[in-house]
C-alpha cells in the first residue's frame, strides 16, 4: 500500500470517516492519509505525492471525488473512492463500494477503467451538473445540515416558489430555446440517491447528456418523481435530451452546481466532452 494514499474530506464525510480511518489502520500498516480542510489543501497534496502514488483514494461525496479527480486528469494515476456523501451518485455509478474489504482488493489488483470526464466553461464534472431549479436547490442545501431528508425538504420549498430559466442555442439547437425548470448536463445517469436524471447516459460513450425538464404541474410530481427513481425518465412533453461532444449556449442564471457542489458561472456557457480522460479502480 505504500504507492496509495487516501484523501478523507471530513465534512461531507463527518460520519462514516472515523469508523473508516479505524478500519483502515486496522488493516493497512502506515497507511498514507491526509484530512483535507480544503481544496486547495488537496491538490496540494497530491502535487506533494504525485511521483510516489500511482492511486489515489477519496472519501466523501461526489464533489470530494471531482476535486481529486481535477489532478488526475491524462495521466496514468488512478482515481478510487470510498462514498461517504449525501448522494454518491457517481460512486454508485462507477461501483466504488463501501465494503473497505473490498476497496482494499481493488487497489492490490490495480485493475483500472478509462471513463470521460467534462467542462462546463472549464470547471471538470465527471458526474451530473447543472442548472436552474437544482441549481438553486444545492445553494440552499448547502446552508442545511445536508442529509436526504434535508434535501427532499429543500426542493419542496423551492419547487413553488422557483421561476424556470431561460436557454439559448445557435443554429439548429434553437428549436429548443426558452425557459426549463432544469439543465442538466449528464456524464452518468444520476444526481445520487438513484435519482436517474439521464438513464441513458454513458461514461464511456464520448458524450454528454443535456437533460431539458420543463415545468410541470404540481399534480404531475409524483410521475415525474417515479419515472425519475425508476429510471424511465423519457422525452416527453416536460423532458427533452440532446446528446453532444461540445456545446454552447446561454443562460439567464449564473447559479449552477457542479456534481453537487455550488457555483456561480457565468454565461456563454462552453461545455467540452473528454473521452476516456479519468482513470477509475475497478
Amino acid at each position: 500500500m505504500q504507492n496509495v494514499a487516501f484523501i478523507i474530506n471530513p465534512f461531507s464525510a463527518k460520519k462514516n470517516y472515523h469508523s473508516f480511518l479505524e478500519n483502515l489502520k486496522s488493516t493497512v500498516e502506515n497507511p498514507l492519509v491526509y484530512i483535507s480542510k480544503s481544496t486547495t489543501g488537496t491538490e496540494k497534496f497530491i502535487d506533494d505525492h504525485f511521483k510516489t502514488v500511482d492511486i489515489f483514494i477519496a472519501i466523501g461525496g461526489d464533489g470530494t471525488l471531482s476535486s481529486v479527480a481535477k489532478k488526475l486528469l491524462n495521466t496514468d494515476k488512478i482515481l478510487g473512492g470510498f462514498p461517504a456523501g449525501s448522494g454518491n451518485g457517481f460512486s454508485t455509478e462507477v461501483n466504488f463500494s463501501k465494503n473497505i474489504n473490498e476497496l482494499l482488493s481493488k487497489i492490490k489488483n490495480k485493475k483500472f477503467l478509462e471513463i470521460d470526464t467534462f467542462t462546463i466553461n472549464n470547471h471538470l464534472s465527471i458526474n451530473v451538473s447543472g442548472t436552474g431549479f437544482d441549481g438553486e436547490v444545492v445553494k440552499r442545501f448547502e446552508k442545511t445540515s445536508r442529509g436526504f431528508s434535508n434535501y427532499i425538504k429543500v426542493t419542496l420549498k423551492t419547487f413553488f416558489k422557483y421561476k424556470p430559466v431561460e436557454i439559448k442555442f445557435d443554429g439548429q439547437l434553437a428549436k429548443h430555446n426558452g425557459k426549463y425548470l432544469m439543465i442538466n448536463l449528464a456524464n452518468t445517469r444520476q444526481f445520487g440517491n438513484n435519482a436517474f436524471i439521464s438513464p441513458n447516459s454513458d461514461y464511456c460513450d464520448g458524450l454528454v447528456e443535456i437533460a431539458l425538464v420543463k415545468k410541470f404541474p404540481f399534480y404531475y410530481s409524483p410521475i415525474f418523481a417515479y419515472r425519475m427513481f425508476a429510471g424511465k425518465l423519457k422525452t416527453s412533453k416536460f423532458v427533452h435530451y440532446i446528446s453532444t461532444a461540445q456545446i454552447q449556449f446561454s443562460v439567464e442564471t449564473k447559479t449552477w452546481h457542479l456534481d453537487g457542489e455550488y457555483m456561480e458561472i457565468e454565461s456563454p456557457i462552453d461545455v467540452k466532452v473528454f473521452p476516456k480522460s479519468l482513470k477509475i479502480l475497478v
